[in-house]
């Protein structure tokens, strides 16, 4: 069956990229609505903005969104994460501005409390989307690609100049709460000459060394150092899934790519939904359901919490 949340939740803090102060409301939705955010700020034209891959305006930093009114909602990616990992098929985001709260840079503060929350069961079926034959998008020497699978798995691998995060490679199932207990307390990454370059250009105002791991060549610069020792590869995993949400259904397939990002997995999915006879949408049963990312998650599966 779909869920949803059982009662509203809030989050405050500030946008990575605008630093501008960010209040997003979480709060439950019926079955079939999907995922959708409301910019409270706007006073004119459309306000709903949906979270779907058709909706994105791409960008290589975050993931953004956009209505046909030019009213927009980025860094959406953690929450999208959060939301699939923990199950929750249905929610309306209300948001005070046009970027979601950073947080601590992970999936973890959303994580705790929608499983701290609990979820309502909705008298729904679970429809999903099975990938047929394998799609593939480049970009350089970055691409990503999905593959027929009986689950949805994520694959990834990248590689870094700087001594700190250098080569990674990391594989999932990403059944039985495996995102919850792998990845989503894994914290967005960047290089110090990176963060310089971007706040040259106005960007990553929001940016501390608090909410993000930020490396200097072999040198972890944000205090307490790295939560996993491939702590860049799981995120971009986590940041995968939470861009592979936007699909608007489960996925039932892998997810591989190397030196991909938001952009790339957006034109993966593009590329999906456009090639004759790459997919179709399947009714679960109650098997497939429980191989589902979020099936049967619960709050001791979050790291440092016990069972």
């Amino acid at each position: 069956m779909q869920a949803t949340l059982e009662h509203s939740v809030t989050f405050e803090g500030i946008g990575l990229h605008s630093g501008r102060p960010a209040r997003l409301v979480v709060k439950p939705a019926p079955a079939g609505y999907g995922v959708k955010f409301e910019r409270m700020d706007v006073k004119i034209g459309e306000r709903i903005v949906e979270a779907r891959w058709d909706a994105v305006e791409l960008d290589q930093l975050c993931t953004k969104v956009v209505n046909a009114d030019g009213v927009e909602v980025s860094t959406i990616e953690h929450v999208m994460a959060a939301l699939a990992g923990c199950g929750i098929h249905n929610a309306h985001l209300e948001i005070d501005g046009p970027e979601v709260p950073i947080l601590d840079g992970s999936a973890a503060p959303f994580v705790q409390t929608f499983l701290e929350t609990g979820r309502t069961w909705l008298d729904a079926p679970v429809w999903a989307i099975r990938v047929l034959r394998e799609v593939e998008v480049t970009r350089g020497e970055a691409w990503a690609k999905l593959v027929p699978a009986d689950e949805m798995k994520i694959d990834f691998s990248i590689d870094f100049e700087d001594a700190a995060i250098g080569r990674q490679h990391k594989a999932l199932r990403m059944a039985n709460g495996s995102f919850v207990r792998e990845l989503c307390d894994s914290r967005t990454f960047c290089r110090q000459s990176d963060v310089d370059a971007m706040r040259a250009a106005g960007k990553a105002l929001g940016g501390t060394y608090e909410n993000a791991v930020v490396v200097d060549g072999a040198d972890v610069l944000s205090p307490g150092g790295l939560r996993h020792a491939d702590e860049a590869v799981r995120h971009k995993m986590l940041d995968a899934l939470g861009d592979l949400a936007l699909a608007g259904a489960p996925i039932f397939g892998e997810y591989r790519g190397s030196r991909s990002g938001h952009a790339l997995t957006n034109l993966l999915l593009r590329e999906l939904f456009s090639a004759e006879g790459a997919f179709c949408f399947v009714r679960c049963t109650e098997e497939m359901a429980a191989r589902l990312p979020g099936a049967g998650v619960h709050l001791g599966e979050l790291p440092g919490k016990a069972a």
